[in-house]
């Protein structure tokens, strides 16, 4: 009797055992077949192990401290933005770049330099779960003739993808993303602007099961320059980010609502004395509305793209169109004969609150409201975008 009553326990716990192993060792993940030796804009989702900073994030990833800012819709010029400590659990974006290799589409960019306490476990761990340690080793061919040594450099395999920059005929960027624990398809897009469909069909998923750990693509739509007319310039721009282009001296600005670009000067380039349209007073980003009795003239200051140091741009007016703050109507939208409509509303400032995790910005004199907006406390406004609210001072006062 006794070895009767421990059999079925010793039994379940084998399969308990067994079934966490074949869970850590068989997660999904989606590998993209790829023939062509170009290369793509990626995005990682990069949940915090641990406290850390920006540029140990941007260090560990090998990419740029203002690349990072610019993915999760950082302002540059925050007061100490580099020195402020992140609590594990807060969501990045880390954006790379994805070329194909060997036939599928993966990232060997990011070097690691072993350290006298890691263990490749650790290793694995401190990039989230984008890589196990299972693909450290056979990528590196770890055994126990080339074993982890002190000051070894390792090559860290990351998953990425690109499905031609489009979903269902828009224009997307795909983000390798971590499955966490109690989260669902469902879940994830309503997160980031998907349907379940999209998910399964994107991640040829047969059922809408996934698991803690599994990496999925998920597409993140994006702002394309392709239709606006720049020279010499591509530009693709995930939701809720902006990138820094023409030597830093031009930010664009993914817009959420119609997914156009928005550019304006960034005030952060140190060399960016050309940036005021010819004939004007208005710079590239700015807008002059002039009331008449019944309507609108607008003129815009457009950028156009940079060549060898020359940033591009153009005046664009248009006549007899319905004035800002006005409801808009068919006949009277206003047209520049260009598909970038230079927008005079202020655009959120971080990525949209629909990200899984806190976002970056909670800390000090910085708070998040529900709709994504960033909130300032009185003590920090006057640090923060001044060239932001030197338009809004141009435009409305």
């Amino acid at each position: 009797m006794k070895y009767r009553i421990q059999f079925p326990l010793i039994s379940l716990l084998f399969i308990i055992i067994l079934t966490n192993f074949l869970h850590k060792t068989h997660t999904k993940s989606v590998i993209e077949p790829c023939s062509s030796s170009d290369s793509c804009l990626s995005l990682l989702s990069y949940i915090l192990p641990f406290d850390t900073q920006i540029p140990e994030i941007a260090f560990r990833f090998k990419v740029n401290i203002s690349d990072i800012l610019a993915a999760n819709s950082i302002n540059p010029t925050a007061p100490s933005i580099t020195n402020l400590i992140f609590h594990s659990k807060s969501f990045f974006k880390i954006p790379i770049s994805c070329p194909c290799v060997d036939g599928i589409r993966r990232s060997l960019s990011t070097a690691y330099i072993v350290r006298a306490a890691d263990t490749i476990d650790s290793i694995a761990e401190g990039f989230g779960g984008l890589v196990s340690a299972e693909q450290i080793i056979s990528t590196n061919e770890i055994n126990e003739k080339n074993p982890l040594v002190n000051g070894q450099p390792l090559v860290i395999p990351l998953p990425c993808t690109c499905f031609n920059n489009s979903n269902n005929g828009v224009e997307a960027v795909y983000m390798s993303y971590v499955v966490q624990k109690g989260e669902s398809l469902e879940r994830l897009a309503m997160e980031f602007g998907s349907t379940v469909r999209d998910l399964e069909t994107v991640n040829g998923l047969v059922q809408d099961l996934i698991d803690p750990g599994d990496i999925l693509a998920i597409p993140i739509p994006a702002c394309s320059s392709a239709n606006l007319e720049w020279r010499n310039e591509s530009l693709i721009v995930p939701n809720g980010s902006y990138a820094l282009t023409a030597n830093n001296c031009v930010k664009c600005i993914c817009l959420p609502n119609n997914l156009s670009l928005q550019c304006l000067a960034s005030g952060v380039g140190t060399k960016c004395s050309h940036l005021q349209c010819r004939g004007s007073n208005l710079f590239i980003g700015q807008t002059y509305i002039k009331h008449t009795d019944t309507s609108c003239n607008v003129s815009a200051c457009v950028y156009r793209g940079h060549c060898g140091g020359k940033i591009y741009k153009s005046l664009v007016t248009s006549s007899n169109v319905l004035c800002p703050g006005k409801a808009m109507s068919p006949l009277a939208s206003p047209s520049f004969n260009d598909p970038l409509a230079p927008s005079i509303a202020l655009p959120p400032l971080i990525s949209p609150s629909s990200a899984p995790y806190p976002t970056p910005w909670n800390d000090n004199n910085f708070n998040i409201s529900g709709d994504g907006y960033l909130l300032i406390s009185q003590v920090s406004l006057h640090y923060l975008l001044p060239f932001h609210i030197l338009i809004y001072c141009f435009f409305f006062l």
